[in-house]
């Protein structure tokens, strides 16, 4: 934390320290202004709790932010790369950078946002949330979710090798997941609510998937769901009726939710429908709350394949060209 960071009167508080977060700062750099990102974990926090093996879908030049090259080895950069890029960015820039460091609210009052972390009350003119959504997962909300042996994360597979693997979910993650752990050994199952593996799963992935579950390596039950968890099994809802299975541990990668009680307690409404759209302008990134603006994944509330670090780059540049018509 900065000298300059420590200050409490900020020309623009940053919520998020993720690529679109760091987007936002470098935007407020290059004019000089006042501003802090306060960030709850680590620097890009969610990327680091990725999967350790992980590999993006897009190639490096489309992960770049300011036009600051993102050399890679290979042709979709992994995920130690995406790391050590966004953290060359911050550090090689000085960007000030709060880690580890809660938002717990934000108000408005008159023309002033306060916002009161876990360490320390800012005030700012300007707030620029960009929480991202990795780090809330939709729960199976079934008997026994709260035992050990149930994680909602992936990152590695080493220690599932020779145990009887549930994998939850037809998502990229879960694909991916159901691969590693196959491939180091372990007894795999995926219990999956549709029909078929996501569309969207990586093209270079989705045969292997489909070919290790049409050979039965990798078992799957279609249009099926999770009943309860138990120490010892899993019981599983199936077209054909109730299974259960002899199980060590549940990986349930059903997907995840941005924050949206940090946005419903700062005043931004979301669309009343299940998508929980938050309200913004498209071309300033402005919310229903006068100068409080949303970039990155968490424009589109429970859309949140909509926006990602390649196409939600441009909110950085649009927000600063914004905030700086209201300055001249």
């Amino acid at each position: 934390m900065t000298k300059e960071a420590l200050q409490t009167e900020k020309d623009i508080i940053i919520i998020g320290g993720g690529p679109i977060g760091i987007a936002c700062a470098l935007e407020c750099k290059k004019r000089n202004w006042n501003y802090v990102v306060i960030e709850k974990g680590t620097l890009t926090n969610s990327l680091f709790n990725y999967p350790k093996n992980m590999t993006f879908f897009s190639t490096s030049e489309k992960l770049e932010i300011d036009s600051i090259p993102f050399i890679s080895n290979n042709p979709k950069p992994n995920r130690d790369e995406a790391l050590e890029y966004y953290r060359r960015v911050t550090t090689s820039n000085n960007l000030n950078i709060n880690l580890y460091e809660t938002v717990e609210t934000v108000t408005k009052t008159a023309n002033v946002f306060e916002v009161k972390t876990t360490k320390c009350n800012y005030t700012a003119k300007h707030v620029i949330i960009s929480t991202g959504f990795y780090d809330i997962p939709k729960l199976l909300n079934v008997p026994g979710e709260n035992l050990d042996k149930v994680t909602h994360y992936y990152k590695e597979a080493h220690n599932y090798t020779l145990q009887d693997i549930v994998v939850v979910g037809a998502s990229n993650s879960a694909v991916d997941a159901a691969l590693e752990i196959w491939r180091k050994g372990g007894r795999v199952t995926m219990v999956i609510r549709g029909e078929n593996i996501g569309e969207r799963v990586k093209y270079w992935v989705r045969p292997d998937i489909i070919n290790r579950i049409e050979e039965g390596s990798i078992k799957a039950y279609f249009n099926s769901e999770i009943k309860e968890i138990t120490p010892n099994s899993v019981v599983v809802k199936t077209p054909k009726g109730l299974v259960t299975l002899p199980n060590d541990y549940v990986i349930a990668l059903t997907g995840y939710l941005p924050n949206f009680k940090l946005l419903k307690n700062s005043g931004i409404t979301l669309s009343n429908d299940d998508k929980s759209i938050p309200t913004y302008n498209s071309e300033t990134m402005e919310s229903n709350i006068k100068n409080l603006y949303l970039a990155g994944v968490i424009c589109g509330g429970k859309e949140t394949h909509k926006w990602f670090i390649e196409n939600s780059r441009i909110h950085a540049k649009r927000i600063a060209k914004h905030i700086e018509t209201k300055l001249n």
